[in-house]
């Protein structure tokens, strides 16, 4: 019977390890396959390809400064955000005693602004006719946001909010845009 076991055994041991070998060898032996990915041309396939431009991180903070500086020579304590054509943020400035509430608010600003490519003063205009904008995510309605083009396309947004009024966050705002000119 101990014989009879040890050949099973033995048996059932080399089964499994000759079944181990083959789907080791099966499975290096397969031809590798490409991965689907685009390839372009060497000279550029322009229907599927496209190129964009984007403010750089000394570009963005020059700007946030420049409205920042601005608030400041009015004696304003706001908060200053910057963000690309998706609505990241770039950079974010929080000036000395802007309120808790200006971080959030200046950052959904510039992203309604780069969103529509205009002044969050017209945009909120809009609001008597599509009062549903408001209920896009991200998005706040009140002046002090204004966008940033290049050759007339929203490349950026920049928000400003702790101001008394949205009409003096929107005018740091584009001392904001105004500084990337220079």
């Amino acid at each position: 019977m101990k014989t009879r076991t040890r050949v099973l055994t033995g048996t059932a041991v080399a089964v499994a390890l000759g079944a181990g070998a083959f789907g080791a060898v099966s499975a290096n032996a397969a031809p590798a396959s490409a991965p689907a990915a685009a390839v372009a041309k060497k000279d550029g396939d322009k229907k599927n390809f496209t190129t964009s431009t984007h403010l750089t991180i000394d570009a963005a903070t020059r700007a946030a400064q420049a409205a920042l500086d601005a608030a400041e020579q009015e004696n304003q304590r706001v908060t200053v955000a910057v963000v690309d054509r998706n609505g990241n943020t770039i950079v974010t400035l929080r000036g000395d005693g802007a309120g808790p509430q200006s971080y959030e608010s200046a950052q959904r600003k510039a992203f309604t602004a780069v969103s529509w490519n205009a002044p969050t003063s017209v945009l909120a205009g809009r609001l008597a006719q599509t009062p549903n904008l408001k209920d896009i995510p991200g998005t706040l309605f009140l002046g002090g946001g204004a966008p940033v083009q290049a050759e007339g396309a929203p490349v950026a947004g920049i928000g400003v909010a702790g101001a008394p009024s949205g009409d003096l966050d929107e005018k740091f705002a584009k001392a904001g845009v105004d500084a990337l000119a220079k």
